[in-house]
C-alpha cells in the first residue's frame, strides 16, 4: 500500500533539495520515513515487479550523485510513496540533472568537499547494476578496517617480495694426503668438516621445506585443513581458528569471523557448481535462504564479501576454492569473475581478532589471511 503520511509523519518533499548530495540526502530521509531495511526494500519491491538489490541501495545511498530514473523509480515505489509523488521524485531530478549538465562548480557537478566526484553531469553512471562504492556494511557497531599494508605485498624474503633458494653449499675440497705422524689430528679434522656439511645440509633442506610454496607448517597440534565438498560445512580461518558468520540482529549481511562454537548465523554449505565452482550458501535464521558474494562485480578493490539473496546479477556469486601448499596448508576463496583481478576473499585488519572483516583483497604469495578449512559439521549446526 502506498502512502503520504506514516506514523503521523509527511513523506520527505523532494524539492527541498537543490543540489544532487541534497536530493541523496533526501533519497535516505525516504528510507527512514520508510522504516523499512535493505532486505525489505528489496522484496517490496519485487511484489511490485520491480528490480532493487540491495547493494545497490546501499551504493546509491552513500554518493553524491543522482541515481538513473529507473533506480529512482524502484526505490521510491518500495518505500511507499503513491504514483503521484513519485513524478515530483523524476521532475526534480531531471531538473538537477540538466543544472548539472550546464552549471558549474561543485554543487553543479553533484559533488562535496570529501566525496568522490561522479560524471559531469552530476548524474550516477549506473542503473540497477550500480558500480559505486560499496556501502553494504551498516552495521552501527562495525568497524571498517582498512586493508593492512601486507595485505597488498606479496610475502616474500626479500625487499622486491621475491622467495629465493638458498645457496647450495661450495663442494668440499679434497683432502691432502696425510703428512707423517698427524694422522689422528688429520683424522679429527675430517670428522668436524664432515659433521658440519651434515648441518649445514639438514639447514639448507629445512629452509627449502619453508620456501618452496610460501607458506610456513601449521603449528603442532592445531587440526589439518578439509577440502572443499558439497554439503554442509562450516568455514573455519587457517591461523585464527576462528570461523565465518554474521552479527546477530545485523542487516548489512557483512561477513566476520568469530569464535567457532557461536557461528551459527548464518549456517553454510557448499554447493558444487561444477568445473572447479562453487557456491557458498547461507542459511539464515531471520532472512531464510541467501549467497555469499561480492557486491558491485567486485569493481571496488576492497568489496565485502557478504551474504544476500542469491541471484543478484551484480554481485560475484562463484568461487574458486584453491589448494596452496605441499602439503596443503588451506584453501583460497577465489571470487570468479570478480571486476578486480588477481584477489581472493581475505581477513582484514586484525587477522588473529573476532570480529575482523573479510573483503577481496590481492593474494598472496603465503596466503596469510586467505586460507580456509571447510569442515564438516551435521545438521544440528
Amino acid at each position: 500500500m502506498t502512502e503520504r503520511y506514516r506514523g503521523g509523519r509527511r513523506a520527505p518533499d523532494p524539492r527541498e533539495a537543490g543540489d544532487p548530495a541534497a536530493f541523496v540526502a533526501r533519497l535516505q530521509d525516504l528510507k527512514d520515513w520508510s522504516g523499512l531495511t535493505y532486505r525489505e526494500l528489496t522484496a517490496h519491491a519485487e511484489a511490485l515487479g520491480q528490480v532493487l538489490p540491495r547493494s545497490t541501495v546501499a551504493n546509491m545511498l552513500s554518493r553524491a550523485t543522482l541515481p538513473r530514473e529507473e533506480l529512482l523509480t524502484s526505490f521510491v515505489l518500495a518505500c511507499g510513496v503513491d504514483p503521484s509523488s513519485l513524478e515530483s521524485w523524476l521532475v526534480v531530478r531531471k531538473e538537477l540533472a540538466v543544472r548539472g549538465a550546464y552549471g558549474s562548480g561543485p554543487e553543479a557537478a553533484g559533488t562535496v568537499p570529501g566525496r568522490r566526484a561522479g560524471p559531469a553531469a552530476g548524474e550516477d553512471g549506473g542503473g540497477i547494476e550500480d558500480t559505486g562504492a560499496d556501502a553494504a556494511d551498516t552495521d552501527d557497531d562495525t568497524d571498517d578496517a582498512e586493508i593492512s599494508a601486507d595485505a597488498v605485498a606479496g610475502a616474500g624474503d626479500h625487499a622486491d617480495g621475491a622467495l629465493r633458494w638458498p645457496a647450495a653449499p661450495e663442494p668440499d675440497p679434497e683432502p691432502e694426503p696425510p703428512r707423517p705422524g698427524a694422522g689422528p689430528r688429520v683424522r679429527r679434522t675430517l670428522v668436524g668438516l664432515v659433521a658440519v656439511t651434515g648441518l649445514v645440509l639438514a639447514a639448507v633442506s629445512v629452509v627449502v621445506a619453508l620456501v618452496r610454496d610460501g607458506t610456513p607448517e601449521p603449528p603442532p597440534g592445531r587440526p589439518r585443513p578439509t577440502a572443499p565438498a558439497a554439503g554442509d560445512v562450516r568455514i573455519r580461518v587457517i591461523g585464527s581458528d576462528l570461523c565465518l558468520g554474521e552479527r546477530r540482529g545485523g542487516r548489512s549481511g557483512q561477513v566476520f569471523q568469530q569464535e567457532c562454537a557461536g557461528a551459527t548465523t548464518p549456517l553454510y554449505s557448499l554447493k558444487d557448481l561444477g568445473a572447479d565452482r562453487w557456491r557458498i550458501v547461507s542459511d539464515h535464521p531471520d532472512y531464510g535462504p541467501g549467497c555469499s558474494g561480492i557486491p558491485s562485480g567486485g569493481r571496488i578493490p576492497d568489496a565485502a564479501l557478504e551474504d544476500s539473496e542469491c541471484g543478484d546479477p551484480t554481485r560475484v556469486e562463484r568461487f574458486a576454492l584453491e589448494p596452496l601448499g605441499t602439503p596443503v596448508r588451506g584453501y583460497r576463496i577465489v571470487p570468479v569473475g570478480s571486476a578486480t583481478a588477481g584477489v581472493c576473499v581475505t581477513v582484514v585488519g586484525d587477522r588473529t581478532a573476532a570480529w575482523a572483516r573479510l573483503a577481496q583483497a590481492p593474494c598472496r604469495t603465503d596466503g596469510r589471511g586467505q586460507l580456509f578449512s571447510f569442515d564438516r559439521r551435521n545438521t544440528s549446526g
